[in-house]
């Protein structure tokens, strides 16, 4: 079963690099292989969120890339893993049904911090995060998600395909940019001819968010909610008959092969750059340590080039007008090895997540507590 820690050293470990914004953890073992972490931000204010928890028998991710806010996100990074630990100790197992549980149980718990939250803070209503979950339990891989984070197999090719690695998708994105999701959505409104709009150059649920599920985006959900006369002052949403969204998630179980090598999960900013097959590529030809930061890395290359700049140019852009150039970038690579007797020996676990906001982070491993209503600030902290 999972061991849940949170001192602050432990969320922080790691480091930055010569960009001000770039954080990362070169490389840590877990209980069958190594894994690589690392987060640069874009936004004034992180809105991404991520975490590895470790113990001798199992390895569990989570990538949370907020939006409309960091709230969201940092609630994920704080009550996904003891509901999954709490269902999981129920069921005595893992399982897709304990996965299930455990992010509608997140999903409930925010809401009701939204609705508590509402008469002065009516922006919260508004808030939401795209939810990816990855564990692996003896030799079974699972790997959930809602929204359009994504997680990305790589393994060695068959015989008869020409590459000697192969990317194989192992999530679903929840985004309306994609014809099977619009079909999907459009199928459970029939009644709605406006339920996905072409706004803004995009595909968008309502005309407002590309994604159709996620945690929170209260005012998409709960109809009550999307009528309040407090936040229609500050929302201005489309008014609502019932739910657009849904925080159910696609759950991949997958028995571990010996052809299977890594696993990256990664918020939307890193596929906005980067396609599967280049990711993967990267990770298979470069060496293990720091192999995090060298996709974040590649990412930024890559988003300098639309623009006719250098990687080190945009490292010169302050939070918030980086936002221009690119999202913020979660990455988690998992490496799949056979069991390490060095870490199991130790019987040890622990929790490695980055600073909430890594523009704050100090060098003493602590970052600043960003301001807020006193509610969010017990409940995400």
């Amino acid at each position: 079963m999972m061991r849940l820690c949170y001192r602050p050293l432990e969320r922080c470990f790691g480091r930055r690099s010569g960009d001000g914004l770039l954080w990362h953890t070169d490389l840590k073992p877990h209980a069958s292989g190594d894994f690589s972490m690392a987060v640069v931000q874009a936004n004034s204010s992180l809105e991404d969120q991520s975490q590895v928890l470790t113990s001798p028998s199992a390895t569990y991710v989570g990538v949370y890339d907020g939006h409309g806010g960091p709230e969201a996100a940092r609630f994920l990074n704080r009550h996904l893993f003891p509901y999954l630990n709490k269902f999981q100790k129920e069921q005595g197992c893992l399982s897709s049904e304990v996965i299930k549980r455990a992010f509608n149980a997140t999903e409930e718990d925010f809401i009701r911090l939204v609705k508590q939250s509402l008469p002065s803070m009516p922006k919260i209503a508004s808030v939401g995060s795209c939810c990816l979950f990855g564990a692996i339990s003896g030799s079974e891989l699972y790997v959930a998600n809602a929204g359009d984070s994504r997680a990305v197999l790589g393994r060695r090719g068959f015989d008869g395909e020409k590459s000697k690695v192969v990317a194989e998708r192992l999530s679903t994105d929840h985004n309306v940019s994609c014809e099977e999701v619009r079909k999907e959505v459009e199928s459970l409104h029939p009644d709605d001819p406006s339920i996905v709009v072409h706004c803004r150059g995009v595909w968008r649920v309502k005309g407002i968010i590309q994604v159709s599920r996620s945690i929170g985006d209260a005012y998409l959900k709960r109809p009550e909610l999307n009528r309040d006369p407090i936040f229609q002052k500050y929302g201005n949403p489309v008014p609502l008959k019932r739910a657009v969204m849904t925080a159910e998630p696609s759950i991949v179980t997958r028995r571990i092969r010996t052809h299977d090598l890594f696993v990256i999960f990664a918020s939307d900013g890193l596929w906005e750059q980067l396609s599967d097959e280049a990711a993967v590529e990267i990770v298979f030809r470069n060496p293990r340590a720091g192999i995090a930061k060298r996709l974040v890395g590649a990412a930024l290359k890559e988003a300098g080039k639309k623009r006719e700049m250098r990687y080190k140019d945009i490292k010169k852009i302050e939070k918030g007008i980086r936002r221009h150039f690119h999202d913020d970038i979660s990455v988690v690579v998992i490496y799949l090895d056979q069991q390490k007797k060095s870490f199991q020996s130790k019987g040890s676990a622990g929790c490695i997540s980055p600073p909430v906001d890594i523009s704050s982070y100090h060098s003493d491993g602590v970052a600043d507590e960003p301001s807020g209503l006193s509610l969010l600030k017990q409940a995400i902290y």
